[in-house]
């Protein structure tokens, strides 16, 4: 029986990698009710998985280049499929902290040999597949938030349920890595890594202004959907992960058609609608009497910030005053920090106010987020540039 692409190869195991993280988030509420935290021990707490990202990035690169794509998905799986169960095992906040560092170091790991893989496929087939791929990582994630709130519905302890989920992805995406064909993935030049960190332009400033309110968002839906279902509507266990779950899905749905959208109105345009659609679902969520309000509201932000990304480091990447690698190095840590901001924010204003008004914190970003599309106008891209590759650690 002949072996899948190299292209369909890639993309399940972009769908694989994320299923066992996507299986915590519905737990989140579970530990925050063990550990006995308020809203903001616990953004303070879930901070350790964004440090953990991006603690890890200066090593990160260079490895990946050394031992190359595939060994580093091979061996980024391993570890990440034993770090990923740690955060149900934590007793204390600062155990939570340290067991989500080290989740997020090497989800980093493992997410940059993928970008890398994907890179190098595109090269040497010459077809496109980041973007779909990236489809895929939120089709996993999706899944993976659904098995978890199943788990959680039958009544299966998170630090059961999520070890349960590793165990059963890790010896299919070991094979699917394995089977992944050696590709030379070129690496970004000394001097660009370099001037990646000099003070950027305003036009790329603008942009990273816009991808810092999309990350922002997407960083609070992953940590505080399950719990504003839970603490604002009152939802059950077996359905608090469904909001993250629906915003997932509809990221994914967004992704896939992302490029027939851009197409035909172009990246300003597109963004604007969709900037528009993240706005409104923000706003139905902060005014949501009942959970299938909220899970729409949830669809429509999904829908709304899941092609910002991806427009964004088109833009960077198409700047000319530098070298696109140089602008998408800056992007990438502008969107590391939306999640890393994001969250605590929330988690504070909910502390003094409530979860509600915690989750209103998005409307404002939002907004700049839309008025600052029109930073998005794309330049002639140079020839078998792959900009996205080159973020580690975001998808």
């Amino acid at each position: 029986m002949p072996l899948p692409s190299p292209q369909r190869l890639t993309m399940l195991v972009f769908f694989l990698q994320p299923v066992a993280f996507g299986s915590w988030l519905p737990r989140i509420p579970d530990v925050q009710q063990a550990l006995g935290l308020g809203p903001a021990g616990l953004a303070l707490a879930l901070l350790g998985l964004p440090c953990g990202t991006l603690l890890t990035l200066p090593f990160a690169g260079p490895l990946v280049g050394r031992i190359g794509p595939r060994m580093a998905i091979l061996a980024g799986f391993v570890l990440y499929s034993l770090a990923v169960s740690l955060p149900a095992f934590a007793t204390d906040p600062a155990m939570l902290f340290v067991a989500l560092a080290l989740a997020g170091s090497t989800i980093s790991f493992v997410e940059l040999g993928l970008n890398v893989q994907a890179d190098a496929v595109e090269k040497a087939t010459g077809s496109d597949i980041m973007t779909t791929s990236h489809g895929f990582w939120s089709v996993g994630i999706m899944v993976g938030s659904l098995i978890g709130s199943g788990l959680a519905g039958l009544g299966i302890e998170a630090q059961w349920a999520i070890p349960l989920v590793a165990v059963v992805v890790l010896p299919v995406a070991l094979v699917a890595s394995t089977a992944l064909p050696v590709l030379s993935a070129e690496a970004p030049a000394s001097e660009d890594q370099r001037s990646a960190w000099a003070l950027p332009s305003w036009a790329l400033l603008g942009i990273c202004a816009f991808v810092f309110g999309i990350t922002m968002t997407e960083g609070a839906m992953a940590d505080w959907s399950a719990i504003f279902l839970r603490d604002v509507l009152g939802a059950e266990a077996g359905m608090v992960g469904l909001g993250y779950s629906v915003f997932a899905m509809m990221v994914a749905a967004g992704r896939f058609g992302g490029d027939t959208l851009k197409k035909r109105f172009g990246a300003v345009n597109t963004a604007r609608i969709c900037g528009t659609l993240a706005m409104i679902g923000a706003a139905m969520l902060f005014l949501a009497p009942t959970t299938p309000i909220a899970l729409l509201g949830f669809a429509i932000i999904g829908l709304g910030v899941s092609v910002g990304f991806p427009l964004a480091v088109t833009a960077a990447a198409g700047l000319t005053d530098r070298s696109a690698s140089a602008n998408v190095a800056v992007l990438s840590f502008v969107a590391l920090l939306g999640f890393l901001v994001g969250p605590p924010v929330i988690g504070l204003v909910a502390e003094q106010f409530n979860m509600r008004l915690g989750i209103a914190c998005l409307v404002p970003v939002l907004l700049v987020s839309l008025l600052l599309t029109g930073r998005l106008r794309t330049r002639s891209a140079r020839p078998g540039a792959n900009p996205e590759a080159e973020i580690p650690g975001v998808l």
